[in-house]
């Protein structure tokens, strides 16, 4: 089976990894673990969202941190905007990317922004819109495609559909995300051979949480079908805010090193994406939740 020789990367711990956590993260803390993961070889960074403040407070200093980082060329800075305000504050911080968001359920969309799956398409076509006749790229995060919290199985029907909407606005690329970790490799086939329905492959990622240990599995079985985007996060930082018992993002250093092991090239030097969670870990108070950073600090202490 011919797998992709090349793999590229987007390290989503700064915005979607620590916008999850309780204890604020200052602004020098971030700035700081995105300089690292640049350091490291990592070529797209998700470093923040424009939500309000009441509903994310970890993420009420995108400015501050946007306009921290010592940007280096050949780096795609993308960040989260859900509305029409969220694009006109994020525009003044040049990001590369923004991000709009869409879920592949119904019970989830209205949990998570008070509308249907429809409704939250309408409110996003705008901020497309806008974000294109600025010279601003669109990738479109699609959640729950495989499973929902509340209403459990999904069908890939319901991926299909959902990826069709998101093409329908303009958005460029999209994120086949298994948001609560209940992805099985056949299962996540399926949400993205429909997701292909609508995009090719070149604009299709993986963005798999490690919930039941499968997000590595499920990473191969995208490679498989030839996906050579994915998403994942420093640590294995993150969750879901609105899915109660999911687990972080597949941690970077765990995904870098299958793909070294398989000869699929990165760009990236895991030893310094091992010492940038090593930095953000220690800020946190605990030790990174990556099988491979573990073992590597380990034997560094000898």
């Amino acid at each position: 089976m011919s797998l992709p020789t090349q793999v590229r990367l987007i390290d989503v711990g700064p915005r979607d990894g620590l916008q999850n956590e309780k204890q604020p993260v200052p602004a020098a803390v971030k700035i700081e673990l995105v300089q690292r993961l640049q350091a490291a070889g990592l070529r797209e960074i998700e470093v923040t969202s424009y939500v309000s403040p009441k509903w994310v407070p970890q993420m009420a200093d995108n400015h501050q941190v946007m306009g921290g980082i010592a940007r280096q060329p050949g780096v795609r800075y993308s960040v989260l905007t859900p509305n029409l305000k969220g694009f006109e504050a994020a525009l003044a911080d040049r990001p590369h990317e923004i991000v709009v968001f869409g879920a592949a359920s119904e019970a989830f969309s209205q949990k998570n922004i008070n509308c249907s799956v429809a409704e939250s398409i309408e409110r996003f076509a705008p901020v497309v819109a806008a974000a294109r006749a600025a010279g601003i790229a669109v990738r479109g995060a699609m959640s729950c495609i495989v499973g929902c919290p509340y209403e459990g199985d999904i069908a890939p029907e319901k991926v299909r559909q959902l990826a069709g909407l998101m093409k329908g606005i303009g958005v460029e690329r999209v994120d086949v995300a298994d948001t609560i970790g209940v992805g099985t490799p056949r299962k996540v086939q399926r949400a993205i051979e429909a997701t292909l329905a609508h995009y090719d492959i070149d604009h299709v990622s993986g963005h798999f949480h490690d919930t039941y240990g499968q997000a590595l599995a499920n990473t191969l079985a995208a490679l498989e079908l030839g996906v050579w985007n994915f998403q994942s996060s420093v640590a294995g930082l993150g969750g879901c805010p609105y899915a109660r018992g999911a687990t972080g993002n597949v941690a970077s250093e765990d995904l870098v090193f299958m793909l070294h092991g398989m000869d699929i090239a990165t760009g990236i030097d895991l030893d310094r994406l091992i010492d940038a969670g090593q930095f953000i870990s220690q800020h946190l108070g605990r030790p990174p939740n990556s099988r491979v950073a573990t073992a590597v600090l380990n034997k560094r202490a000898g």
